[in-house]
């Protein structure tokens, strides 16, 4: 068992980690769209990538999520063990829709033995999720 103070150094040289091993200015928050940005995922359970929808309106989110929907089959073309989840629960309780592509092997951050796998799952996937994101930008925001 690790500290707070050794879990946080731990995830901070994840990230860190990762930065490094693959240079490039992701997407991520600069979708220009609020409340809707594109995460990296990991913790000790899981990895994943991420669309989330949490702009304050709750029904901005539903029809952000429904025009996703309506793309559902264009993605699963690029991506098709991707997951459509209208009500999912934050560790905080906060109920959001995500889209997300979960890392399949094993994983822990705290367990630097599985990280490279996960970096290359993260440097595979995450392109494909944001040229799919720029392709339906227009789509996306339109409601």
């Amino acid at each position: 068992m690790f500290s707070k103070e050794e879990a946080a150094l731990l995830r901070r040289e994840f990230w860190t980690s990762f930065g490094k091993s693959f240079p490039r200015k992701w997407l991520l928050y600069n979708t220009k769209i609020k409340g809707v940005a594109l995460k990296f995922i990991a913790d000790k359970k899981e990895a994943m990538i991420c669309l989330d929808l949490e702009n304050p309106d709750e029904i901005k989110n539903l029809l952000y999520f429904d025009q996703m929907l309506s793309l559902k089959t264009l993605l699963e073309t690029e991506l098709p063990e991707i997951i459509f989840e209208d009500a999912y629960e934050l560790e905080n309780g906060k109920i959001i829709q995500r889209i997300y592509l979960s890392y399949q092997g094993n994983f822990n951050i705290y367990n630097k033995n599985t990280w490279r796998e996960c970096y290359e799952f993260f440097e595979k996937n995450m392109p494909i999720f944001e040229l799919f994101f720029y392709e339906y930008e227009d789509v996306i925001k339109n409601i």
